[in-house]
């Protein structure tokens, strides 16, 4: 998942785009909506009951918000990211389970052959990404909602969009779905990121604290290894079993979809370097 903006830009955000005719919320408005229509079309119409576990991702982390809304603070932001730290630990403790789980039945002389990934489902791992599929269904409503996004092409809602149309497609002809559970690896590092954001948030910014020390620590090891080389790994693998996908639009939409998560990750790094940096000065300032 990506980093919200600061809080002051999140207002600056919101002002600006009460003022502006050409809201991009609109677009996302519409395409959640097609989303959602699609989803229970998909239910109703062709019986994929499987599918329950999407609505009930959705509902989960909604009940989530509104408890966290109203036990600890009404701040949106706040709200938001607590939330997001919640996916981030149950959709990685679910991923390590299902990759554990899968090691152990098939041994790691299988487990990432090219039948397993493109045409297998790992125990669990559908539920996974439908739950998860929810999640990123709530929490685009949660950011439109409350306009917690900045930027005439608010790159969290594209990043979201994307997310939705990869991971409801694959759910929808039942391919690919090992793929994207690896690609989930990387909300190890999200954890982290969400982390420090509630800490900066609560008000706790001693960079010479021993706790915020370990903190960035973990942050650069989950960033390089959970999500930045796993990333990596999994556009080669598509690349060198280019030739076992056929014809069908699922190579190009995985491509495509890897290649736009490894530029995120290089911006993301870039952010995380810039924080590092600040956090740094500040510290020999005070020194």
């Amino acid at each position: 998942m990506l980093e919200r903006r600061p809080r002051e830009g999140v207002r600056k955000a919101r002002a600006m785009a009460r003022g502006s005719s050409a809201d991009p919320a609109v677009f996302f408005v519409a395409t959640l909506v097609l989303w959602a229509v699609s989803v229970v079309f998909e239910m109703a119409f062709n019986s994929r009951t499987e599918l329950m576990a999407v609505v009930a991702g959705f509902w989960f982390f909604q009940a989530a918000n509104w408890a966290i809304r109203l036990s600890l603070s009404r701040d949106p932001l706040f709200v938001n990211t607590a939330v997001s730290l919640l996916h981030s630990t149950v959709t990685s403790c679910a991923v390590l389970f299902i990759l554990v789980n899968q090691w152990i039945i098939k041994g790691r002389s299988n487990i990432f052959d090219h039948a397993q990934l493109f045409g297998g489902t790992w125990l669990g791992a559908y539920s996974a990404l439908c739950f998860s599929c929810g999640y990123f269904a709530y929490d685009q409503l949660d950011m439109l909602r409350y306009r917690l996004y900045s930027g005439w092409i608010p790159s969290i809602l594209v990043h979201h969009l994307v997310l939705l149309v990869c991971f409801t497609l694959a759910l929808y002809r039942n391919v690919t779905i090992n793929y994207l559970i690896l690609t989930l690896v990387c909300e190890l590092h999200s954890i982290f990121l969400h982390v420090r954001k509630i800490r900066r948030m609560a008000g706790f910014r001693d960079v010479r604290s021993r706790v915020v020390r370990v903190e960035w620590m973990l942050n650069w090891v989950m960033f390089f290894t959970a999500r930045l080389v796993c990333h990596l790994l999994i556009t080669y693998k598509l690349v060198i079993d280019a030739p076992k996908f056929g014809r069908g639009i699922e190579l190009p939409l995985a491509l495509f979809g890897m290649f736009g998560m490894n530029l995120l990750n290089f911006f993301l790094g870039l952010d995380l370097f810039r924080a590092y940096k600040r956090e740094r000065n500040q510290q020999r300032h005070r020194n």
